[in-house]
């Protein structure tokens, strides 16, 4: 009687384990896509006539020169300072 007691127990706290495990697997899985797609990039103003969209993802971006008194010029690409090499 106790033997089938303490296995009941213990097969109770394995499952309620795995579970809990799934739960946070998934959870974490969610968290981590929607903070991917939100917070990727970044507009940095560097001054009046200077902005970079930065993509913190890759490390890439993307520098505009906007003249005062001129409308608007291309966007030029720069190659990441960071070594992405690991990704």
């Amino acid at each position: 009687m106790k033997n089938s007691a303490s296995l009941i127990i213990g097969v109770a706290i394995i499952i309620g384990f795995t579970i809990l495990g799934l739960f946070l697997m998934v959870s974490s899985k969610e968290d981590s896509k929607s903070a991917s797609h939100e917070d990727r990039y970044e507009l940095v103003p560097v001054n009046e006539n200077n902005i970079i969209i930065f993509d913190k993802t890759s490390g890439a971006y993307w520098n505009k020169f906007i003249p005062s008194d001129e409308g608007p010029t291309t966007w030029e690409k720069g190659d990441s300072p960071i070594d992405n090499s690991d990704n």
